[in-house]
C-alpha cells in the first residue's frame, strides 16, 4: 500500500510541476475551463511530457431571464 501511495503522489507531483511550466499558475483560473484544464494536467501526470495537452471546456448555464 505504502508504494502505490507513493507513485500516486509522485505522478501528482510531475503533473503539478507540468502545471507550472505552462503558466497555469500565473494567475488564477478565471473560468471553469482554466480550472478544468488546470486539475486534468495535474492529473495526467508524467503523460504530459510524451504528448498529452489536456484541455477542458465547459460551460455554466446562463441564469433564466
Amino acid at each position: 500500500m505504502r508504494v502505490t501511495t507513493a507513485v500516486v503522489l509522485i505522478w501528482l507531483i510531475i503533473g503539478a510541476i507540468a502545471a507550472g511550466q505552462r503558466h497555469y499558475y500565473s494567475h488564477g483560473p478565471g473560468n471553469c475551463s482554466q480550472a478544468g484544464t488546470l486539475l486534468v494536467t495535474i492529473i495526467a501526470g508524467p503523460l504530459n511530457y510524451v504528448g498529452v495537452n489536456p484541455k477542458i471546456s465547459c460551460k455554466t448555464p446562463e441564469p433564466s431571464k
